[in-house]
């Protein structure tokens, strides 16, 4: 399924534009991030290529190599997954900037670090704090009530800007539950952006239910068996 991703991207993108409009959105209000666990360097830029401008990585080592792969063509790259504080270090990087944006900060330490590594290196770098809506343990992030606090503390640390809140969706069949975690964390976004302006953007939603997260006002869908399909099962 990922050899000819061209399609596909544009099947999402169709999709995000019809939920958009249906929300009374602007589609361009709405970015497609693919996710890009477990794929080939090959993959990776064949899809950057069909026209995939933003790509998120979950895991440091694969970030390096498809960071590496796709250098010439310059996508934006956002870290989605668990960050821990030792692979700061790789993932602000001193001769290029590998991600632009770490979409999981979810606790004070981890955000000290990055800014003491940007710090150094003299650079900024845009964050996301991490909320875990759904209060499974599975997931990471802040709970929502101690998301204010958390952004506000994030965003007093040097060269770290918060622009937003990033969370993952209630693993649930009921449409209902999904699209209330969603709506807790825009009420989050919305309480927190009038002290904070830049703090807007809402990373939520993935293939199974981006429609959910466009209504409740997402601007990062992402989005990976939908164009790339399963991933294979770990060994």
């Amino acid at each position: 399924m990922v050899s000819d991703p061209g399609e596909r991207i544009a099947a999402v993108r169709r999709r995000v534009a019809d939920a958009a409009t249906a929300a009374g959105r602007d589609p361009a209000h709405v970015r497609l991030l693919l996710a890009t666990k477990t794929l080939s360097d090959d993959v990776v830029r064949a899809a950057v290529l069909a026209g995939a401008d933003l790509l998120g990585e979950n895991r440091v080592q694969e970030l390096v190599a498809h960071a590496g792969a796709v250098a010439d063509l310059r996508p934006d790259i956002h870290l989605i997954g668990h960050l821990q504080s030792n692979k700061v270090t790789a993932v602000v990087h001193p001769e290029r900037p590998f991600v632009t944006c770490v979409e999981s900060v979810d606790s004070l330490p981890l955000a000290e670090r990055l800014s003491r590594r940007c710090t150094d290196l003299d650079r900024d770098l845009d964050v996301l704090v991490q909320v875990n809506v759904s209060g499974e343990a599975s997931k990471s992030g802040v709970v929502p009530d101690d998301a204010a606090a958390l952004a506000a503390r994030v965003a007093a640390l040097p060269r770290l800007r918060v622009t937003g809140f990033m969370t993952i969706g209630l693993n649930s069949p009921h449409a209902a539950a999904v699209r209330a975690g969603y709506a807790r964390l825009r009420q989050v976004r919305d309480a927190v952006v009038r002290d904070l302006p830049d703090a807007r953007e809402l990373s939520m939603g993935m293939s199974g239910d981006l429609e959910l997260a466009v209504a409740e006002g997402a601007t990062i869908v992402r989005v990976g068996m939908a164009v790339f399909g399963a991933r294979p099962a770990p060994a």
